[in-house]
């Protein structure tokens, strides 16, 4: 422990920064001041991140929480490299201010179906390849 700050402490800043980061991201998508291809991957990024569905489940040990510990922090880095430093700082300055007020937090159910139809086409790639398998 160093100087009072625990590892929970730290956990904690960093579960907070990354909250506030896929605020920004979303913000940023909505942006006229970001290039469009930082609009596209900051789009991306968040709408995975704010996806009510993941693409590998948590209940799956081990990579289920991969995508929330490695893939979403690693985009946030690449999305947030994107985009202008003051358009940045306006756009931290700006979710803050909507955690602050205690903002309903957005939700994307375009990456939920997008992640549903990633899903429908892995189980019906499945089938296609398993029917004649079992059909032997």
């Amino acid at each position: 422990m160093l100087q009072g700050v625990t590892l929970l402490d730290t956990a904690k800043a960093w579960a907070r920064s990354i909250k506030r980061d896929v605020l920004v991201l979303w913000l940023a998508a909505r942006d006229p001041r970001v290039p469009w291809h930082a609009k596209a991957v900051a789009a991306a990024v968040a709408a995975y991140a704010l996806s009510p569905i993941d693409l590998i489940p948590d209940f799956i040990p081990v990579i289920g929480y991969l995508d929330d510990l490695i893939v979403v922090p690693l985009g946030i880095l690449l999305a947030l490299r994107l985009i202008p430093p003051s358009v940045l700082a306006d756009l931290r300055a700006r979710a803050a201010a909507r955690i602050a007020a205690r903002a309903e937090r957005p939700v994307s159910y375009v990456g939920a179906a997008l992640i549903g139809i990633v899903w429908v086409v892995a189980i019906g790639l499945l089938g296609v390849w398993l029917v004649p398998h079992l059909l032997e």
